[in-house]
Formats: C-alpha cells, structure tokens, sequence
C-alpha cells in the first residue's frame, strides 16, 4: 500500500513521468493505469463468470429437486450427496465436490428474509424448551417455560417435569406474578395443550383448558401460522439463551424447588441488564411497560386438573395412570382429584382427606400408612407384608418397642398397631418422645405409653364418627325414660 500511495502521488502531483516510474520499479504498463485508477487496491476481479461447463447443465434440475424438497419432512429432504446419485442417473459426468458446493450455494442464496418489526409494550411470546439436568445425581431431561416480552426484554423461566396442561397453567400464573401484570395480548405456537384442531390458516379450535386460563385473565391470544415459528422470534431466541447461558454447564440441584430458585434469580438478575439500543434497563423498562397491562383477578387461577375418581377396594384413586391412597373411611366413595405441578390433593365434597407429592411416572402407587392404620387394627397379621408400610421409616425406638410387646403381651403385635394409630393425632416427634420414655421405665403397652404424651386433642378427635363403623350401625339405643329420676327423688336422692 505504501508503493501505491508513492506512485500516485509522484505521479499525479510532482508530475513524473509515466515511463520513470515503470524504469524504476519494472511494473507492466497496465499495472501503473490500475494504480493511478484506484485509490487503493481493488483485488482481483473476475471480467466474466466463470465457465463450469459439466454441472451448468444441471444447475436448474437440482433448483427443482431442492424446491420439490420444501414441502417435505426435514428428515427425508435431499442431501448434496442423494443428488449426486441421481444427477448421475441423468448423465452427469463431474465430481461429487462441485454438486455439493452448488447445493451449498443455492440454499444460501434461496433462505427467507425478513422484515424487522417493532414491538409494541403490552404483548407477551410463549413457548416450551428442552435441556439436560443433573437433579438428584442423576442426568435427566427437563422442560422449561419461557415467557417474555418483546418491548422490555424482560422475561420469566421455570422448569417442569414434562410440557402439559398443567404445567402450561402454573408457568401463566407464576409469569403473570412476576410480571406485575397480565399482558394485553399472547402469541403461541400450534401447541395441542392450547388447540384442539386447526381448521384454517388463522383458524383455531381452541381446548377447553386453554379457554379456561382465557377466561379467567381475559388477555387477546395469537396463534403463529404452520411452521412459522419466526412469528415469535423473540422467545424463540430466549429459549435458546436460556439453555446456553443459565444451563451451561449442565445444573446440579437435588430437585426442581432448587432448580427454579435458580432460575428465577437469573430472570431477576437480568433486569438489570441494559437492551441494545435502549438507554435504560430492562427493570425501566419493565415498569413503563406495566402501564399497558391487565390488572390480575382478584382471585388467582387454580392451576389443576380437576378429574372425578372412585376409591377402589385398596383405597386407592387412580389419576394420570398413578394411584393414590385415602383415609380406609372414604372407602368406595366417589372424590374429586385435583393435579397440580407438585402435589395430587383428594377432595370429598369441600373437605381436602388426602395430599400426596405428583408422580410424574407411570403406573406408581403412593400411599400414606397413616390411611392404613384402621384397616391394619383389624388385619393384624397383614403388618409384616402390607405394601403401604414398605419403606415407612420411624425412629428405631418404635422397632424396640415392637419386638418387647411381641415377647410380654400376648396380642403384642395389635397393642403395638395401637401405639401407631397415637399418629393420627400426635405428631411423630411427640410420639416418639413418649416411646423413648416408656422404654426407659420399662412400659411396653399403649395406655401406660400414653401418659407420657402432652395434652390436648385435636377437636375432630372429640366427635365419635360412625364412618367406617358400619357395624354400629345396627345398634339400637332405647330411649331414656326420664320418670326413673323421680324414683331417685323420692328415696332422699337430690336433683
């Protein structure tokens, strides 16, 4: 560049001659025009397209093999090499690198541009996203929930066990909490949590859980056309971030309660982040944005799948292909089951008798031996085998106590099934407090036990309850007749 620079100057403005320079420096005639021509140096460039006289010919046949493939799944579409094959099958007589650096050039050339949009404040994406976790020592794949807003940037993330309806409510709930706010309109893609068919380019026929979440914040929804995922750009891309930047390296938390806490301080982290080309940060931002929102309903939406259920012969309701156990007094009755993210509670009528965490698996079985422990009272002899106390871990002082009554009492087994029943109305703490007392003064039977528990029953304890006493049922209890206290009277006896 130097040498260019000297010669256009002593040439174009000290006035040296043209056949000076090129004595001194032996450079071809043409060269020096092309120097006192530009500025600086041009490159190379080429007068014509270059010839390639073998693949030409086929140039237009592999554009329609590659525009016949758009129509087609991604997975069976042509590749470079496919259509050397068959370009070979014609007649083709080039090399395979050619073919496939015309095919690296068409699909260059021939992807979709598009319009930069504006954002208008007030309007939120959603969508679904995959990672790996390692959560309990074990490496798993999780989901995770992404809503953000396009004007702000600001955005919320919280992963599940699996993508449904249920965890496609709680992520709505707990991004609307967030956000301060319900925004006025919510783009989605064709996901069947939310649609139930498509009839149209725009058209949808939307799910019956979907129109319950609609109807509960009443925000504009809008559904992106078929394979139009660009439509929500912006999540898109935050779903992407999310992964590369809050799960790389791969997490290590001991279960999902950690794992979001994580994430949420990496979406409240964020805020403080300034957005290109905006002068203040996404935290500014979020609150202008806020002016334009819904108000939250006064009451929050209940994000649970409700199903009716029947309790079986082994006091189990089944739910999602898992069954859960009942108190033995609800026993053939008809209940209502409520899924959550995290928790199956059993309702009968209005009245909550049973909470277990969600099972997520198939064809699993919780129980609580708390529901068991009246059926066992009357089927002793089934404690050794029951599959509901399978794994009940108690303190070791409730095996000692256990084998002592076994070998003194002569029902020991039944007296000890009555000291677990103390559970039901004592916490295990207590009651193992009142054991660990009991063995030190060598009293091994539930009443002399029970002297050294606190005081204080519950009052549902207090009222007798004929359910699952259907034997009591059939006694009859004669009335009271109120003249034997006149007897009572007349004998010196004082009312």
């Amino acid at each position: 560049m130097e040498q260019w620079l000297d010669i256009r100057r002593r040439v174009l403005r000290e006035g040296v001659s043209k056949r000076q320079i090129l004595r001194e420096t032996g450079m071809h005639w043409t060269t020096l025009e092309k120097i006192l021509e530009h500025p600086s140096p041009p490159g190379y460039r080429r007068s014509k397209r270059p010839e390639r006289p073998k693949i030409d010919p086929y140039v237009d046949r592999i554009r329609q093999i590659l525009a016949q493939d758009q129509h087609i799944h991604k997975k069976q579409r042509h590749t470079a090499k496919r259509i050397f094959e068959r370009l070979q099958e014609e007649g083709f007589t080039g090399g395979y690198t050619i073919v496939k650096d015309v095919v690296r050039e068409i699909r260059r050339t021939s992807q979709e541009v598009f319009m930069p949009l504006k954002q208008p404040p007030g309007e939120a994406q959603v969508d679904f996203g995959h990672a790996l976790v390692k959560m309990g020592g074990v490496l798993r794949k999780v989901c995770f929930f992404v809503m953000t807003l396009p004007y702000s940037d600001a955005f919320f993330v919280r992963a599940y066990e699996r993508e449904c309806t249920e965890t496609f409510w709680d992520g709505h709930v707990r991004a609307f909490a967030f956000f301060g706010g319900v925004p006025g309109r919510i783009t989605y893609d064709n996901s069947k949590i939310a649609i139930a068919k498509i009839i149209g380019p725009r058209a949808r026929e939307l799910t019956v859980g979907f129109l319950q979440l609609v109807s509960h914040y009443l925000f504009g929804y809008h559904f992106c056309l078929v394979r139009r995922a660009n439509e929500k750009g912006v999540v898109e891309g935050l779903v992407r971030y999310t992964r590369q930047n809050f799960l790389v390296p791969v997490p290590q938390v001991r279960d999902f309660e950690e794992l979001n806490a994580y994430l949420l301080t990496m979406c409240r982290d964020d805020l403080r982040r300034r957005v290109r080309g905006q002068t203040r940060v996404k935290e500014q931002l979020l609150g202008e944005e806020q002016m334009s929102f819904l108000g939250l309903p006064f009451t929050p939406f209940e994000a649970c799948r409700i199903q009716p259920g029947h309790v079986n012969s082994e006091l189990l309701v089944r739910f999602d292909d898992n069954d859960y156990s009942v108190p033995m007094e609800y026993a053939y009755q008809e209940v209502t089951v409520k899924g959550y993210t995290d928790q199956v509670k059993i309702c009968r009528l209005h009245e909550v008798i049973a909470v277990h965490p969600r099972g997520w698996g198939k064809e699993q079985q919780f129980f609580d031996p708390l529901h068991y422990l009246p059926l066992l009272e009357r089927k002793p002899h089934s404690l050794a085998f029951a599959k509901p106390f399978d794994g009940w871990r108690l303190p070791r002082c409730f095996d000692v106590l256990r084998d002592r009554m076994e070998v003194e009492l002569e029902n020991g087994t039944r007296e000890y099934i009555q000291v677990l029943r103390l559970l039901e109305t004592r916490s295990v703490p207590d009651l193992t407090t009142a054991v660990e007392k009991a063995l030190r003064h060598h009293i091994h039977t539930k009443d002399g036990l029970a002297q050294f528990l606190p005081d204080g029953l519950p009052w549902r304890q207090t009222t007798f309850d004929l359910a699952g006493r259907p034997h009591l049922r059939l006694v009859q209890v004669s009335t009271a007749d109120l003249r034997a206290y006149g007897c009572l009277l007349g004998q010196g006896g004082q009312a």
